[in-house]
């Protein structure tokens, strides 16, 4: 259920949990409903997991997770769309530009499906903006898993690609997503590239079809041929569910499909019918549909074949199937039918047949004809404009996201993401000469334990525990209040229209956010916090000066907890946090600073 936490989910180490959701995203577009539905209720217990666990990266592959597997799952789409809007914010808030990517790119997914292609092809034109611009990969995370990422992140931008016909944009994509894996995939990355390419160069022959080049979509259908071939190893020891020492081909949709539309002959047909049945990748049925009705026309059985391509017909025009597909399943129809031969046969009155100029009855299929092949030439004019389109939306989200890095630039701490001193100082000044803001807390935070940190460990090592106290303190507190850093390792926070005991309440959630981080993120480090409250025609310096000195006495006092400057001369007031469990016993303890705080506000 998706309410029950797994009694050793706490446990699991990171890797663990990100593996376990790759399995499951592996296994939920090839499921039935009631097993999907399960898959989703599970992928929501792990990323409730990491909420808790608070690590910004870990949080955000996991919202990746919960929203793509809504997007696969026939009707869950509306489900997904709060998922990818906080993978925004939260990609956005933390500076994590490559899952920022992705969650673009899913958001065209979703577009998509909701048949609203021009916001789709924005949403790639940003996303790809993002990719060709990104930073170098941290080095604490490990290059396999940033290249894993950034192949996801390019298959998901090829998805919609190809979704909407673009397929030179989606060639380039996918050959992206290839080389950033090429040296470290493993069986399962390589099996989905394969696939992919699969399911494009037989979506592009059929689009070729269309417009009349027959040799150059018989090119594409014998690449897919081969490529379903090289495919077997890798699939065996894949993630994706399968029947062992069963031939992908026998398995896989759209593989038996490339053999059989690369040559279509009888001996493809029980292998199609079996697999037209069964539940697939998206798409994946009508492209089954389709090479199993050329080799039943192959074989002669044209009316069942007729019979095949209008039940999928019927099955594409109810989904949420992209437009392509089913102008594709259209002209297997009309084909079959006879309605895009260039001439037709007339009999003579003694029975005679031969080919001639047809009367106006017989012409109207030929004037069909002619009216949808200027259909098709207006079409593919149109995808040709949407390649430029896309072209200038991505090179004017480059050229926006450059301006806006330079100018962020110079008021962002690089390490943290947080507005930096410079930031800070104009913020507090706007905000004390504003009554909209009063009252303003305003607290200054000290690590408790940090020079260990270094000295035990290393330099990276202390700046990725400021990177997690950072995104600690910023999810702990309201979406108002504005966390900056000041240097080292202190930090500020403004809490406008925050009295004190607001305040110090927001601020102990803040506190002990951080004392139950996981060791291995945190080294034990805690917080130190000097509040106070901004007086009447105090300056910024004054205020920031007052809480420095409040935030000593919480140090002098031991750490781990608020000290509240009074405002009425009688001594700060000090509140610790309580105990966060076994994990934090070593330095919390005390009573709930929310107590302490009631007699001053």
């Amino acid at each position: 259920m998706a309410g029950e936490r797994h009694p050793a989910l706490g446990d699991m180490s990171d890797a663990w949990v990100l593996g376990r959701a790759r399995e499951l995203i592996a296994a939920v577009q090839r499921t039935d409903p009631a097993e999907q539905c399960r898959v989703t209720a599970l992928l929501d217990e792990l990323l409730e997991e990491t909420r808790r666990r608070g690590e910004p990266m870990l949080v955000a592959q996991l919202l990746r997770a919960s929203g793509l597997a809504r997007l696969v799952i026939r009707g869950a789409a509306a489900e997904a769309e709060p998922l990818l809007d906080e993978m925004l914010t939260h990609t956005r808030r933390h500076g994590l530009a490559l899952l920022r990517a992705d969650a673009h790119a899913l958001r065209g997914r979703l577009l998509v499906l909701n048949e609203q292609e021009d916001a789709a092809l924005t949403e790639i034109a940003r996303a790809l903006a993002l990719l060709d611009d990104l930073p170098a990969p941290e080095v604490h995370f490990g290059r396999r898993a940033w290249d894993r990422m950034l192949s996801s992140a390019l298959n998901d931008c090829w998805i919609v690609l190809n979704q909407l016909g673009v397929y030179e944009a989606a060639e380039e994509v996918i050959a992206r997503a290839h080389q950033a894996i090429r040296d470290s995939a493993g069986p399962h990355e390589i099996t989905l590239q394969l696939l992919n390419r699969v399911k494009m160069l037989l979506g592009w022959g059929l689009r070729l079809e269309r417009v009349g080049r027959v040799e150059e979509a018989g090119e594409k259908f014998r690449t897919a041929a081969s490529i379903a071939i090289a495919v077997e190893a890798p699939f065996a020891e894949s993630l994706f569910p399968r029947r062992p020492d069963v031939p992908a081909v026998d398995q896989v949709g759209v593989l038996a499909a490339s053999l059989a539309l690369a040559a279509p002959t009888a001996a493809h047909i029980e292998r199609l019918r079996r697999l037209a049945l069964e539940r697939g990748y998206p798409h994946e049925r009508s492209l089954v549909t389709i090479a199993l009705g050329r080799c039943l026309a192959a074989d002669g059985r044209e009316d069942e074949a007729m019979r095949t391509l209008l039940e999928a017909h019927h099955i594409e025009t109810e989904s949420a199937s992209r437009p392509s597909m089913r102008l594709n399943l259209l002209r297997e129809l009309t084909v079959l039918s006879g309605g895009l031969k260039a001439e037709r046969t007339t009999g003579d009155p003694d029975g005679t047949e031969h080919t001639g100029s047809p009367d106006i009855t017989e012409s109207a299929p030929q004037l069909l004809l002619e009216y949808a092949a200027e259909l098709e030439a207006e079409l593919w004019s149109l995808r040709e404009s949407r390649i430029a389109t896309l072209n200038t939306r991505r090179e004017h989200e480059r050229l926006s996201a450059e301006h806006g890095a330079i100018t962020q630039q110079a008021m962002q701490d690089p390490l943290t993401g947080l507005p930096n001193r410079r930031a800070l100082d104009e913020r507090l000044r706007t905000l004390a000469t504003s009554t909209a803001s009063d009252p303003l807390s305003v607290a200054l935070v000290d690590l408790d334990g940090f020079k260990d940190v270094n000295d035990q460990h290393s330099h990276a090592e202390g700046d990725a525990v400021l990177r997690v106290v950072a995104s600690t303190l910023r999810d702990a507190l309201r979406a108002d209040d504005i966390v900056a850093r000041y240097g080292g390792d202190e930090f500020i926070v403004l809490l406008p229209g925050a009295a004190k005991p607001a305040a110090t309440q927001a601020l102990t959630r803040a506190v002990k956010a951080v004392a139950s981080l996981p060791r291995h993120l945190s080294h034990g480090v805690t917080l130190s916090v000097g509040l106070v409250c901004l007086r009447t025609q105090e300056s910024a310096e004054e205020v920031l000066s007052r809480a420095d000195a409040a935030m000593y006495q919480a140090k002098r006092r031991g750490g781990n907890q608020i000290a509240s400057g009074a405002s009425d001369g009688d001594g700060p007031d000090f509140a610790r946090p309580e105990p966060v469990g076994q994990r934090g016993a070593t330095h919390s303890q005390g009573t709930d600073p929310t107590a302490a705080a009631g007699a001053h506000p």
